[in-house]
């Protein structure tokens, strides 16, 4: 089994960048090319509840639903529920039972390690997006940036034998290339994406 990995540093951070994201800013285009930065807000509140679910296979219509099925959104109140739910994901995530056996997750059945692991890197991904689309800095954990790089290395080498990443072509990066950009080229996005002023 892959070693534990506490989710806690990555979910703080991401709440942090969330906090910090004004009103007129909800409205902004992101690396995401179909989410403005209020859907990808509402995306990641929806993933930290189903990966909680995930963590505690807790089986049911959250777990089965494929992530790109609708539009998510933000309600009011949305940073209070975003903060709880990343909260509540660390915590699921801290349960060594979480990473053994199988579990669900985007309507896909998977070991519990890659779960975790999907949702480090999920949390790696769209902190860099969110960060990028707000114009705030990033610097996410060393261990979490490590883990979604061996998550995503095998699929954008094509090992698998299938074409392009995970999620997405991955785009060359240097190898000399500070680990997030490489992390973030493999997410199929151009780490050197800005949100125009």
């Amino acid at each position: 089994m892959t070693d534990m990995l506490d989710l806690g540093p990555q979910a703080r951070l991401v709440a942090r960048i969330a906090e910090r994201v004004t009103d007129e800013q909800l409205s902004a285009p992101t690396p995401c090319p179909d989410y403005a930065v209020r859907h990808l807000l509402g995306h990641m509140i929806g993933l930290s509840h189903a990966f909680q679910g995930a963590a505690r296979k807790e089986f049911g219509p959250a777990l089965d639903t494929p992530p790109g099925d609708s539009l998510p959104d933000i309600a009011p109140g949305w940073r209070a529920e975003l903060a709880q739910a990343l909260a509540g994901l660390a915590r699921a995530w801290r349960d060594p039972e979480a990473w053994q056996g199988m579990t669900r997750a985007g309507g896909l059945d998977l070991p519990g390690e890659v779960a975790g692991l999907v949702a480090v890197d999920e949390l790696v991904v769209h902190g860099w997006d969110l960060a990028r689309a707000t114009g705030q800095e990033y610097d996410p954990d060393e261990a979490s940036l490590k883990a979604a790089q061996a998550l995503l290395t095998p699929a954008g080498s094509g090992e698998d034998g299938g074409e392009g990443g995970l999620f997405g072509t991955p785009v060359p990066v240097p190898d000399g290339a500070p680990l997030l950009d490489r992390v973030i080229g493999l997410s199929g996005r151009d780490p050197g994406w800005a949100a125009l002023s």
